[in-house]
């Protein structure tokens, strides 16, 4: 068990918590602040207990000084006053004296917002690539660390890994939940246990479906994923997406587990991907070759829902479609639909999985809906992720 912020007597302790503030901003406005809300409970619990806070995050990519101009945290600083109901002191600085004079001023609870970590890239990349003295230095300015950025875990970067080698640690609530959810739900799922997965390419997945097919009752196969697999079979797909330096590990781990993996019977098709191009059902013994798939069909979501109705535990990582598009949005809508009426525990991975569950209106029917696409994906593939292996254990 890793030690949580609960572990700490947070009392007038300078308490660096690093969140992830990633969040969508178009025409100077943020968009979908939902990430800055699933950070408060950590914040509130720190400043609840007279800690004097100092967060720090990235935003977005870093890689000219232009992109400074438009990454830079303030916005976030200033919706995060509005969410606490109390000022939020910003620094434009990642370090230097400006920077450290602010933070040996700060009073019990009062809240201080690093600038975006990823400024540091512009200087060798010494964010990303976990710089040793950079890490060292950020762990300087705090007496405890809190990693409560689930969507970085999965990266060793100085932010999360470099100060949490050089300081005494714990994780948020919001990482300890994510850990729950996914890692101990592996652990001892309550049967029937259904995974779904879906997404473009099965180079993505493999680890996935070689970690899950040994834990899982039923898997199901949706996407552009689906077609490799498919193909593997002896299938035409037409000109549907294939990954074909995989078509061995689909048709080897067909042949293992046959039993517990279910593939689309129909497809939604096109001969081309428009906006107004025509489409079309089709059972997939009856696919053309200028035929694109881009959805699973009516027969496959009838399927896919009978097994989802008796399952007491599903994860569902990848939507089954082109969901961006209406017209091939039906897919993913019935899977949101079947958990919808499900009662057991519904996780659902980050990325576009999440985008399409809360986009749709399916959010509050979830269990869990995961706030990092790439570190839930990597603790699907039973993997130790770099920013929680480094947190200190309990004793």
């Amino acid at each position: 068990m890793k030690k949580t912020i609960r572990d700490y007597d947070l009392e007038d302790k300078k308490v660096i918590i690093r969140c992830d503030f990633n969040v969508p901003i178009k025409d100077n406005k943020i968009t979908d602040d939902n990430r800055i809300k699933m950070s408060l409970e950590t914040i509130k619990y720190a400043i609840d207990n007279n800690a004097k806070v100092i967060l720090m995050s990235h935003l977005g990519r870093v890689e000219t000084k232009q992109d400074k101009e438009k990454n830079s945290l303030k916005i976030v600083a200033d919706r995060l006053s509005e969410l606490l109901n109390q000022d939020v002191i910003f620094i434009d600085e990642t370090r230097g004296k400006k920077l450290e004079n602010a933070i040996n001023s700060l009073k019990r609870k009062e809240v201080l917002l690093i600038e975006n970590t990823r400024f540091e890239d512009l200087n060798g990349q010494k964010e990303s690539k976990n710089d040793p003295e950079l890490g060292k230095y950020w762990a300087s300015l705090g007496d405890i660390f809190i990693n409560d950025a689930f969507g970085t875990c999965h990266r060793a970067h100085a932010s999360n890994v470099g100060i949490a080698s050089n300081l005494q640690n714990g994780i948020g609530f919001l990482v300890e939940k994510e850990i729950e959810e996914i890692s101990d739900t592996l652990e001892n799922p309550d049967r029937p246990f259904t995974v779904i997965l879906g997404g473009s390419k099965v180079k993505d997945k493999i680890k996935v479906i070689e970690n899950l097919v040994k834990i899982a009752d039923y898997i199901l196969i949706g996407g552009g994923m689906a077609f490799t697999f498919l193909k593997s079979e002896g299938y035409e797909i037409g000109s549907s997406l294939l990954d074909i330096e995989n078509l061995e590990f689909c048709k080897n781990i067909l042949e293992q587990y046959g039993n517990k993996i279910i593939l689309p019977v129909d497809t939604v098709c096109s001969k081309e991907i428009t906006e107004i191009s025509s489409f079309y059902e089709k059972d997939i013994n009856n696919i053309e070759n200028d035929d694109i798939g881009l959805d699973i069909g009516s027969k496959t979501i009838e399927i896919f829902k009978k097994v989802i109705e008796k399952s007491n535990t599903v994860i569902w990582n990848g939507p089954v479609g082109m969901f961006e598009m209406t017209k091939y949005s039906k897919g993913t809508k019935g899977i949101c639909e079947a958990l919808k009426l499900n009662k057991g525990k519904k996780i659902v991975g980050g990325g576009d999985t999440a985008s399409a569950v809360i986009n749709f209106g399916y959010k509050d029917y979830m269990t869990h809906i995961s706030t990092g696409g790439g570190a839930s994906l990597e603790l699907l593939e039973g993997k130790i992720l770099p920013g929680i292996g480094i947190i200190d254990e309990k004793k």
